[in-house]
């Protein structure tokens, strides 16, 4: 088995610590006098800097502990948290990021100029003035002045901490920087050999420290493991302080009736070689219970970490085992042999769950998607001097991880649109009667086997005789040539439009809005876009809940058979030969009351076969657009493992993938947004020569 690479779990870890530290960073930005906030952004840069050094990435280090420096005095009161202290450090952050990514790379003098601009925002008080120059004194006042207390300390690590890679002796080194210090190391829950396991940490620890250092500063030593540790620190004064001081320091064990003296050496080899720890009498401890221990290893085994890759090669075995089972029904069904028959349901059934189940570790929430839109919301609202506020929705919903990496891109462009054509500037919206800061609010829900991400404003909105000028020209569309208000609006995600007066740093270049479409095209979805004038617009993302195993609708067409998603199909109907001859040349069929285009997919696919008796529609629908699609034959209900198609094939927009049916046969997957869209240009066609 392949052990896990440390420098890459390092920088998976580091990972999620800067994006904590860039939450409590936005967090602070709205409430810059939270507490909570300083000490959580302050744990997360102690974290970051330890952590770094440890595994050789000293760059990262020293460049975070002067972050670290400035919010520690944040956090002791010396200079107030301002705006300029938060964007100072969001910017060191992204250098953060760098160090960790390309350790040995050239960054210039890029760290230089953010530690002078963080020094500028630290030497600043919340009216922006310079801090006054008697401030200093303090600092250069004798230390005998200052107030001595002694504090008794008394902590245990996780049992699996060593092997986890804290050294506990580190700790006890940081005690000692603080003050004078003694301590005193429990060995009676050491266990006989027989039960001793080498990696787990049996000893627990008790210290006295006197020293002119407060609370916290005890507190900083345990920071990396605080969340984990059992912690007890209680200031002692007057003769029990005298008398802490005078114990003296040892090491202590419980010999238990086998005279194993290589038990205490091999539990803690680093104690025993400290010189400072004598061997003295036994002090008294209580000792963990199985139950306790249990309960403390289960909480440690909550979480597993597992890379993305082997929930991809899993998710592609569950695959094959569907296709296979799919097969083996296939045999059981034309078989005489009961018992085959019950095998063949419960392999089914079986293969069900874990289909099911692996979806499940597949889907993420969307929280993980919209959370990097603050930091871009906030940098946006400094460049363009536009006040934003984000607002989340939905943000539980789940989707499969593919959706989620996939979206990112997309989403920042539509974001920044929104902000960049649709806000107005906070003069502007008060001139129109609104409110100064707008509004960019990004919402998800499910809708059947759909996931539907929208992005809306309360901005201008889209102005369509813009929109429509800019197509004439461009020569998108021909001069006066009649289209429906959904057709003008989509026309903002052809390649190379904008009607941007002004090319800025945001946009203007028209790149980006079709890359939107094409992305979301390629994950099956489809694009719905609504505006109002002086109120705002939205744009609605479509997408399939997972890419990798969906239902689908078996059908025939010719001798072909073909899978349509279910998730939008909205009904089936009869065609009859008498019906089908009766429409020829209108392609049209009444649905209650309105009418509804459909495409015979036996003439689109060329079969060469005559149509069968009594033909089927199957009605399929993009949100508001509707289209029918005439076969020869629905077989039924299919579980559909998606395989992509070959590079020969990606011009073919007709089908979206193909899937392996029970009999080892290929089934390809209609594009129902292809299909929706070539069925309601057939309507207008037919319309216009009508």
């Amino acid at each position: 088995m392949s052990s896990l690479d440390p420098v890459a779990v390092f920088r998976t870890e580091a990972a999620e610590c800067l994006e904590a530290i860039e939450t409590g960073l936005l967090d602070l930005t709205h409430k810059l006098d939270d507490k909570d906030v300083v000490d959580a952004v302050f744990r997360g840069l102690h974290t970051l800097k330890g952590s770094g050094s440890m595994f050789g990435f000293d760059a990262l280090a020293a460049f975070t502990h002067h972050c670290e420096t400035a919010f520690d005095r944040v956090r002791k009161g010396e200079v107030p948290a301002t705006a300029e202290l938060v964007a100072a450090v969001l910017a060191a952050q992204d250098h953060m990021r760098a160090l960790v990514d390309r350790p040995d790379a050239d960054h210039g003098d890029t760290g230089q100029r953010l530690l002078a601009q963080l020094q500028a925002a630290v030497g600043e008080t919340s009216g922006g003035a310079a801090a006054p120059a008697a401030q200093p004194a303090p600092v250069a006042a004798p230390a005998a002045a200052a107030k001595t207390t002694t504090w008794r300390i008394r902590f245990s690590l996780p049992s699996n901490s060593m092997a986890n890679g804290t050294n506990p002796l580190g700790l006890l080194d940081e005690l000692r920087d603080l003050g004078e210090c003694s301590v005193k190391a429990n060995l009676s829950a050491i266990p006989v050999l027989d039960e001793m396991v080498p990696t787990d940490l049996y000893v627990t620890w008790d210290v006295v420290l006197t020293s002119t250092q407060d609370r916290s500063a005890i507190d900083d030593v345990f920071i990396f493991v605080m969340d984990d540790m059992e912690l007890e620190v209680e200031e002692v004064a007057g003769p029990v302080a005298e008398q802490a001081k005078a114990e003296p320091v040892a090491v202590v064990a419980e010999v238990k009736a086998e005279p194993v003296v290589a038990a205490p050496v091999a539990a803690a080899p680093a104690v025993a070689a400290t010189p400072e720890f004598k061997p003295v009498e036994a002090v008294p401890a209580k000792r963990e219970s199985a139950a306790q221990a249990d309960q403390r290893q289960a909480k440690a085994a909550e979480n597993v970490r597992v890379p993305a890759e082997r929930l991809d090669e899993l998710m592609d075995r569950v695959g094959e085992l569907v296709i296979a089972q799919s097969r083996l029904s296939q045999l059981a069904s034309a078989s005489a042999d009961i018992a085959l028959r019950s095998v063949s349901e419960e392999i089914e059934r079986l293969s069900g769950e874990l289909r099911d189940t692996m979806m499940v570790l597949r889907m993420v929430p969307v929280a993980t998607l919209f959370s990097r839109f603050r930091r871009l919301v906030h940098d946006l609202a400094r460049e363009t001097g536009k006040v934003i506020e984000l607002v989340t929705e939905g943000e539980s919903t789940e989707v499969d991880k593919t959706v989620i990496e996939r979206l990112a891109d997309p989403l920042v462009h539509l974001v920044r649109n929104s902000i960049d054509h649709g806000l107005e500037t906070p003069a502007e919206r008060l001139a129109a009667g609104k409110s100064e800061a707008g509004t960019v609010t990004l919402s998800a829900r499910q809708a059947g086997g759909e996931v539907i991400i929208s992005i809306k404003d309360d901005g201008r909105g889209i102005n369509r005789d813009r929109v429509r000028a800019k197509a004439e020209s461009s020569g998108l569309i021909a001069p006066g040539q009649p289209l429906t208000d959904s057709e003008l609006l989509q026309l903002i995600f052809a390649p190379g439009f904008s009607t941007a007066a002004a090319i800025t740093n945001l946009s203007g270049r028209g790149v980006g809005m079709d890359v939107v479409k094409k992305t979301v095209e390629a994950l099956r979805g489809a694009i719905d876009i609504t505006s109002l004038n002086g109120q705002g617009s939205e744009v609605s993302l479509r997408i399939p809940l997972t890419l990798a195993i969906i239902d689908g609708l078996l059908v025939r067409v010719g001798n072909g058979s073909y899978v349509i998603p279910l998730s939008a199909v909205e009904e089936c109907l009869e065609l009859s030969l008498e019906e089908d001859l009766r429409s020829r040349g209108r392609s049209f069929i009444s649905l209650r009351d309105s009418l509804v285009p459909f495409l015979r997919l036996r003439d689109l696919f060329r079969t060469g076969t005559k149509p069968d008796v009594h033909q089927k529609v199957v009605v399929i629908s993009t949100g508001t657009e509707r289209v029918g699609l005439v076969v020869d034959q629905i077989i039924g209900d299919h579980q559909t493992v998606i395989k992509s198609m070959s590079k020969l094939h990606n011009d073919v927009s007709t089908f979206s993938g193909a899937t392996i049916l029970g009999d080892g046969s290929v089934a390809l997957i209609l594009d129902v947004g292809h299909l929706v869209a070539a069925g309601q240009q057939q309507e207008t066609q037919m319309r216009v020569a009508g």
